[in-house]
């Protein structure tokens, strides 16, 4: 320890750097105010591609960001060389604030929520009416992570040409929710793909769905010629498709406004993260029942005040069935 004696030199004694000073202390980060915007596309192995502009940067995300990751879908701000060119890296030195949210957990033991899309306003659900079998345990948690996470849901039923959608539409008809049934041959005509695009038009859609159902072959059809990818087959034996898409991946929509996101298809869809509290405002005729409730009421309960609401004609009780059913679909598995 040095130790100083009554007469020191100023040149001898070290102050430590303010606010004031010069030199800023090292947790005063920089803000960035000249950062350009950018949107995320996709993520690989710690490198981001994102959309600025006009332009593809590949980017990184900053050390200051700690642990919050970017996805796909994100509305970032990039900083460093943002000239697209082949070898060059930015970095993402903040990540707005989202809009909606996406999230899925491995299986409903798992405490560990993943975001799989940021900012989508639509969550288009695919599934095959046949080939494989359609999966409604596995739709109804889709719709119930849609509400969740503030997505508008869409249902897409592909290869109708091999069953009829009748049965699964009437399973949902109370939902109120919109629907696109398509078929191989209408695929091949573009017939199904501009009524699929006219409710894509002017927003950004999240595609999932079972592998195999078609979801990718759809996307394909949806975006430009030089940005589509892989697909694969369904096993005969087995009845489940091989996983083409590995990654999300945001694709700009061919002739209309917007944005479709493919996502990885899935096998199952935790819902551990969902609170039951935020499933009720995708049933905003249900909402005023609720009133009544006691606190923390799960809505599918003895003693919910839905029952009596209902029952005295305030609402159809096939909302209240298909808000229940949805509920319900968080304490069992898909194959239930």
């Amino acid at each position: 320890m040095r130790r100083y004696g009554k007469h020191t030199d100023e040149d001898d004694i070290r102050s430590r750097p303010n606010r004031k000073g010069n030199r800023p202390r090292t947790h005063i980060r920089p803000k960035h105010e000249d950062a350009a915007g950018g949107l995320v596309l996709t993520v690989d192995r710690g490198r981001l591609t994102c959309l600025v502009g006009d332009r593809v940067v590949m980017a990184m995300k900053a050390r200051e960001l700690g642990r919050k990751a970017a996805v796909v879908g994100d509305r970032v701000a990039i900083v460093g060389d943002l000239s697209g060119k082949k070898d060059t890296l930015a970095r993402i030195v903040r990540i707005e604030k989202r809009a909606s949210v996406l999230r899925r957990t491995a299986d409903d033991d798992d405490p560990y929520e993943r975001v799989v899309v940021a900012n989508a306003d639509q969550l288009a659900v695919v599934t095959a009416l046949a080939d494989p079998e359609p999966r409604p345990r596995l739709i109804d948690r889709c719709l119930v992570a849609a509400f969740d996470g503030g997505l508008t849901p869409l249902l897409v039923l592909t290869k109708s040409d091999l069953a009829p959608a009748d049965k699964l539409l009437e399973l949902y008809g109370d939902l109120d929710i919109p629907y696109v049934v398509t078929s191989r041959a209408e695929l091949e005509s573009g017939a199904a793909v501009n009524r699929v695009r006219e409710q894509l038009d002017g927003r950004i859609t999240a595609f999932v769905g079972h592998s195999g159902v078609g979801k990718t072959t759809l996307v394909n059809a949806l975006v430009p010629l030089e940005r589509r990818r892989s697909t694969g087959h369904v096993n005969a034996v087995t009845g489940r498709g091989r996983h083409t898409t590995t990654s999300a991946l945001a694709l700009p929509l061919a002739g209309a406004e917007g944005w479709v996101i493919d996502t990885p298809g899935v096998r199952s869809f935790g819902l551990a993260h969902v609170d039951p509290s935020r499933v009720i405002h995708a049933f905003p005729d249900l909402v005023p029942g609720t009133e009544g409730c006691p606190r923390a009421c799960s809505h599918d309960e003895p003693d919910c005040a839905l029952d009596a609401w209902v029952a005295e004609g305030h609402a159809d009780p096939a909302r209240l069935y298909s808000l229940r059913r949805l509920l319900a679909s968080r304490e069992r598995t898909e194959g239930d």
